[in-house]
């Protein structure tokens, strides 16, 4: 099983890798695969190492929540501002929001929630760590989506008509979509620590969290590399920037964590 969840992980790094080196109707396939890809390794990680009904809450969670708000987004404008998908790019719709896309959600949110988890873990015992997990989470969440809607916006997989304003060098995207981005994945945050926390299975787990925490450093490293070198477009240098920054919220600290461990280590061999 640890080899199966390996080969979800890679596939969908390659599928990532070929990205922006394909265009048309050959990058919606790519984009596609991207996202089942991830959302598989997710679930099927997920059910290894916490047990199904762990994961089961992972993926009514993030996928239910995730879907119930881009439909009333897309339907009202709230939370995120006015937006539109575009059609028949991403495969079957649901109510005018491609089916694919609560998928995206839910892998999207395990590798981070995976990385904050090791990060409160090495950071030692808090009785405020449901509380950390859960605002670090989301906070890094707003981190992908300023990576992953600059991405899709540029792709014209989904339009913005929200006269707000967005950041600096990134106009096209308004403010509110960051904000409903944190309060959405805050709420999948909070049923998946408190709903998660009756049904996680207590034996060892049968593999570590190596995959989704490679996975969520590929993801932030990554992007950030592609957005400043390889992907075209005017917004691109600025989300790499804010990304960085937003999802570096968790990874810095959890590299710094690494990096000290890694020189502990080879002090105590020296001696």
């Amino acid at each position: 099983m640890n080899r199966f969840v390996w080969i979800l992980a890679g596939s969908a790094v390659t599928a990532q890798i070929v990205y922006p080196l394909v265009s048309g109707s050959n990058r919606d396939v790519v984009t596609v695969a991207v996202v089942a890809l991830l959302a598989a390794s997710a679930l099927a990680h997920a059910a290894i190492t916490r047990g199904v009904k762990w994961a089961a809450v992972l993926f009514v969670t993030t996928a239910g929540l995730g879907i119930a708000a881009e439909i009333v987004g897309t339907a009202t404008g709230f939370p995120f501002g006015s937006y539109f998908y575009a059609t028949s790019r991403l495969g079957p719709d649901i109510l005018g929001v491609p089916a694919v896309v609560p998928l995206a959600w839910t892998a999207g949110f395990y590798p981070i929630w995976c990385a904050v988890s090791l990060l409160l873990h090495r950071v030692g015992p808090d009785q405020r760590a449901p509380l950390h997990r859960i605002v670090m989470t989301a906070v890094a969440m707003v981190g992908w989506d300023l990576y992953l809607d600059t991405q899709m916006v540029t792709d014209g997989q989904w339009t913005w008509t929200s006269p707000i304003a967005g950041l600096p060098g990134s106009p096209s995207i308004p403010v509110t979509n960051y904000l409903g981005w944190f309060v959405v994945a805050l709420s999948m945050a909070v049923i998946v620590e408190f709903a998660g926390k009756s049904v996680i299975r207590t034996d060892p787990p049968r593999l570590t969290d190596s995959a989704p925490i490679v996975l969520f450093m590929w993801t932030w490293l990554g992007s950030a590399f592609a957005h400043a070198v390889f992907l075209s477009g005017p917004e691109f240098r600025f989300s790499a920037i804010y990304g960085f920054v937003v999802m570096g919220t968790v990874g810095v600290p959890l590299a710094w964590t690494w990096t000290t461990r890694s020189r502990r280590r080879t002090i105590d061999t020296a001696r």
